[in-house]
C-alpha cells in the first residue's frame, strides 16, 4: 500500500526546477523517493541545490539550457540518456510573462511568452517520450494556470500559452495511452513565488484576488507540488488528460463574497 503513493526510484526531470514551484515539486519528489534532473537556464542555482541534495544522499543532477531555444531543447535528451537509461516523470515548469495589454505587446514579446511556456512543453514530450515510453509507466505534468481557465489580468499571450498547455495535456492522454504514458495538467491560482512577488505586495493588487478566492489567501509552491506529485504517484494510476486546478476555489467562484449574505438563512416563514 505505502509504495502506491511513493515515488521510489522514479526518474523525474524538471524544468524551472531552481526556485518557486519548480523547486518545490524538486523537492517534494526527492522526499518521495526520487531521482531528480532540475534543467535549469541559470546552472549555478541548479549546482548548489544538487550539491545540496546530495550530501543528503538524494540522487539530483543538473542540466543547463534555456527553453525557448530549439537547440537547447534538442540536445536534452542525448544528454540525459548518458546518466538515465528512461525518464518516468516529465515536468514542463518553464515559464515566462511580461504583462500588458494586448495592443502593447511586441511580436518579439509575444513570441518569447509562447515559444517559453508553450513550444518548449510541446518539443520537451516530443522529444522525451522515446525515453517516456521506455519506462512503461510514464508520467507528464503540465504547469498551466487559472489564466488558460479564465481571465486574470495576466495579460492574453501568457492566458492563451496555458490553454494550449491544457489543450496539449488532453491531446496527449489520448495519443500516449497505448504507450503507458499518462498526461495530466496543473492549474495553479496566484502562488507565492519571485514571478508574483511584487504584484502580491501590492494592496491594491492583492485584495480582489484575496476577496475572490474562498480560501481567503493566495497559494504556496508546496501546494502545487504535492497535486504534482500524486498525478505521477501510482496511485493516480487510472488518472489522465486531466487539469487539477490548485487555486483556492477561484475558478468555481462566480460572486464577489458580499453575495453571500443573500445565501444566509432567514425568519422561518409564517404558515
Amino acid at each position: 500500500m505505502s509504495t502506491r503513493w511513493r515515488l521510489e526510484g522514479k526518474h523525474a526531470l524538471v524544468t524551472g526546477g531552481t526556485r518557486g514551484i519548480g523547486r518545490a515539486i524538486a523537492e517534494e519528489f526527492i522526499a518521495l523517493g526520487a531521482k531528480v534532473c532540475l534543467v535549469a537556464r541559470n546552472i549555478d542555482p541548479a549546482r548548489e541545490l544538487i550539491e545540496k541534495w546530495n550530501r543528503e544522499e538524494c540522487q539530483a543532477i543538473a542540466l543547463k539550457a534555456d527553453l525557448s531555444r530549439v537547440e537547447n531543447r534538442q540536445s536534452l535528451p542525448l544528454e540525459l540518456a548518458k546518466t538515465w537509461p528512461h525518464l518516468d516523470i516529465l515536468i514542463n515548469n518553464s515559464g515566462f510573462n511580461i504583462r500588458k495589454a494586448t495592443v502593447d505587446y511586441s511580436l518579439d514579446e509575444y513570441y518569447k511568452i509562447l515559444d517559453t511556456n508553450l513550444t518548449s512543453a510541446f518539443d520537451l514530450c516530443r522529444l522525451f517520450h522515446p525515453m517516456l515510453k521506455k519506462s512503461q509507466e510514464g508520467s507528464v505534468v503540465n504547469i498551466a494556470s487559472v489564466a488558460g481557465l479564465s481571465h486574470v489580468r495576466s495579460g492574453s499571450p501568457y492566458g492563451m500559452s496555458k490553454a494550449a498547455m491544457t489543450q496539449l495535456t488532453r491531446n496527449l492522454a489520448v495519443e500516449w495511452a497505448k504507450d503507458g504514458i499518462r498526461v495530466n495538467a496543473v492549474a495553479p491560482w496566484y502562488i507565492k513565488t519571485p514571478l508574483v512577488s511584487e504584484l502580491l505586495e501590492d494592496p491594491d493588487f492583492i485584495k480582489p484576488v484575496l476577496e475572490r478566492t474562498p480560501l481567503g489567501r493566495v497559494g504556496q509552491p508546496q501546494e502545487v507540488a504535492a497535486a504534482a506529485a500524486f498525478l505521477c504517484m501510482p496511485a493516480s494510476s487510472y488518472i489522465t488528460g486531466q487539469c487539477l486546478a490548485v487555486d483556492g476555489g477561484v475558478t468555481v467562484n462566480a460572486f464577489h463574497p458580499q453575495w453571500e449574505n443573500i445565501m444566509q438563512p432567514g425568519p422561518s416563514p409564517k404558515k
